[in-house]
């Protein structure tokens, strides 16, 4: 998750995934708390052997809520005269001054290159570094009879399961995570108080999720769950066996599917998407950011027979990760989903987002022991008067970084359009973005835009016109970090030859046309341009690995599996659905009254996650 993610208070309805499963699961999912903690207590309580104790483990991503959770449970074994004692995983962590000892390498402190504190390198370890075993070991020895509930984040870690007799799980979406983060209703773990924001959002991207991630990557993929929880934002749960979430997962997986986007602000937002989707406008002055499939931020949306199951997507991949991606991929970029799918509404706005610059594998390596290189990809959907994509230097590149510098020192604004080169915003146009290439998304349209493996945490702005967020506060300004990944070569004439390509015709038939519009060596991922006829069909292949799709034009369509058409999604416009490895052949039907474009993104045959070799057998966790 990005640790700047303030979401907007907005739910996408439309975003719900129906797939066939067997009759009366729904009935199998609780929600009510009585029953729910009647349910886990049951389980615990089978576990009670005569003059012996249980220990209930009770785990959760970062942002999960345990205190009503566990007086429902105290009330349930109450009710059966079971002797019943909470522990508090917070209790059983080290020293604070310990943690920080612990993770100082992951958060250091250079306000010179990082003014604000935005970066930080991934934390290695495991939850279970964070916890006195001593303590552990004394808070949890079973009670005669009895039943203990350990609660908490790490409740579930490898060095405690020796005392587990059950094992459950509160998820929660990422979406609630940062509302919760955002409202000051929890603390990094092993602290005592709660950090400013954005600090306690540093810390949980580069320490907090990750711990959390591993461990719920661990007790899912060995099956180790007895129970799986939802937690939502109003603080109920839904509950369900993990049985009962693995058959939800394994019918998912068969279907084309759509993510629940998330929607945010931004001081160049703009209305297109708005208007398109019907957001009311007391949601917020405008919509910058549309993560419409960005993997670690969104969720994905099950109907249960009517009840909506709402999981993180990341969870998803985690449990389902083979059959989704194919094994080339989970190989190559080690189980995490390779690239994501946001919306940038400048539509009708009052500027241009931010001159930057993202980094290659050599710096995000090297500097934040991250996955990879940060490449990006903008796709022109539709435009406004005097849309323009900029995109290389057009003049001298380091006296326009000289001038970035001294705009940040006086505040003087700079002829920008003077130095960086820029392109007729056309629809159906792609261009490329390895990492390096400066650029920036232009004032009065939308872009789908595409990213690799980070999440947008490493863009380093270069130029931002001397604005100032909505707290009046000026926004940072990385040129430290920009001088040392920009690659001052690339050109106007660079761009036109080998990352803003004219399309490629790849075949024509009387139903559709395909064309590759965006393709570099530099890259991991292209895209394809299929424009249908009314009612036209388009047949596809997966080749063993998954395919995006996105509805960039026209009313709606129906995609589904060849072989199995009942697995299918309609998608109306702008939606992006996946198509998993496990649908081999594909089609994609034109329906409505319209021609419909296709925007397809697939992984480049022959592509490698690290340019550089060196780190190609680097291992990381997440996702």
């Amino acid at each position: 998750m990005s640790f700047m993610f303030k979401p907007l208070a907005y739910d996408d309805t439309q975003a719900v995934n129906r797939i066939a499963l067997p009759g009366g699961i729904g009935r199998q999912v609780l929600t009510d708390s009585k029953a729910i903690a009647d349910r886990l207590v049951a389980a615990a309580a089978g576990e009670l052997a005569a003059g012996e104790g249980a220990v209930l483990g009770i785990d959760g991503y970062i942002g999960a809520q345990y205190g009503e959770l566990a007086e429902a449970i105290q009330e349930s074994a109450g009710r059966r005269n079971i002797l019943c004692r909470i522990v508090d995983m917070r209790d059983l962590y080290k020293p604070e001054e310990e943690i920080k000892r612990l993770t100082a390498d992951s958060l250091p402190e250079n306000y010179e290159d990082d003014p604000v504190l935005l970066f930080g390198r991934l934390y290695r370890g495991k939850i279970d570094d964070f916890i006195d075993e001593s303590k552990a070991e004394a808070a949890l020895e079973k009670a005669a009879g009895g039943l203990t509930v350990l609660c908490g984040s790490g409740s579930c870690a490898a060095c405690l399961r020796p005392y587990l007799d059950k094992m459950a799980y509160v998820d929660v979406t990422p979406k609630v995570a940062a509302i919760r983060a955002r409202e000051g209703r929890f603390a990094n773990i092993g602290d005592r108080e709660i950090r400013p924001f954005n600090l306690l959002m540093r810390r949980n991207y580069f320490v907090d999720f990750e711990v959390a991630v591993k461990l719920r990557k661990e007790l899912l993929q060995k099956n180790l769950l007895d129970f799986y929880l939802l937690g939502n934002e109003n603080g109920q749960y839904m509950m369900m066996d993990g049985a009962v979430m693995d058959l939800i997962f394994s019918e998912l997986v068969r279907y084309p599917f759509r993510a629940k986007p998330v929607y945010l602000e931004g001081i160049w937002g703009g209305e297109f998407i708005r208007k398109v989707r019907h957001i009311p406008e007391d949601i917020s002055g405008n919509i910058a950011w549309i993560f419409e499939f960005i993997p670690m931020e969104v969720s994905i949306v099950v109907d249960l027979e009517g009840l909506r199951a709402d999981f993180p997507f990341s969870t998803f991949v985690q449990k389902k990760g083979m059959e989704m991606m194919g094994q080339r991929c989970v190989e190559e970029f080690e189980g995490y989903f390779p690239i994501r799918f946001n919306y940038d509404d400048t539509w009708h706005s009052n500027g241009n987002m931010s001159v930057q610059v993202h980094p290659d594998e050599d710096y995000v390596v090297e500097q934040y022991d991250e996955f990879g290189r940060q490449d990006e990809a903008y796709y022109v959907i539709a435009t406004g008067h005097g849309a323009r994509t900029y995109c290389g230097f057009k003049g001298d590149g380091r006296e326009f970084l000289e001038l970035a510098r001294q705009s940040e020192r006086d505040g003087r604004d700079i002829d920008y359009k003077r130095y960086i080169h820029s392109l007729e915003s056309v629809p159906g146009r792609q261009i490329m973005l390895p990492a390096g290439t400066i650029h920036a998304s232009g004032r009065n349209q939308l872009i789908l835009e595409l990213g690799s493996l980070t999440i947008g945490s490493y863009t380093y702005k270069v130029y931002d016109y001397n604005r100032r967020d909505k707290d009046g506060n000026t926004r940072p300004i990385h040129t430290k970090n920009a001088e040392k990944v920009l690659r001052f070569e690339r050109d106007g004439a660079w761009v036109q030859e080998n990352i803003a390509i004219e399309p490629v015709l790849l075949k024509e038939t009387d139903q559709y046309v395909e064309y590759v519009v965006g393709k570099t060596d530099l890259m991991y991922y292209e895209t394809h341009r299929i424009e249908l006829c009314t009612g036209g069909v388009y047949e596809g292949s997966n080749n063993g690995q998954f395919t995006v799709v996105t509805v960039v034009d026209g009313e709606q369509a129906r995609i589904s599996s060849k072989s199995h058409p009942e697995f299918s999604y309609t998608a109306r416009f702008l939606d992006v659905v996946t198509i998993p490895a496990t649908i081999e052949d594909y089609e994609i039907r034109a329906e409505g009254y319209q021609p419909v474009v296709i925007h397809k993104t697939l992984l480049r045959e022959g592509y490698t996650r690290y340019k550089n070799p060196a780190y190609k057998d680097r291992t990381v966790e997440k996702g």
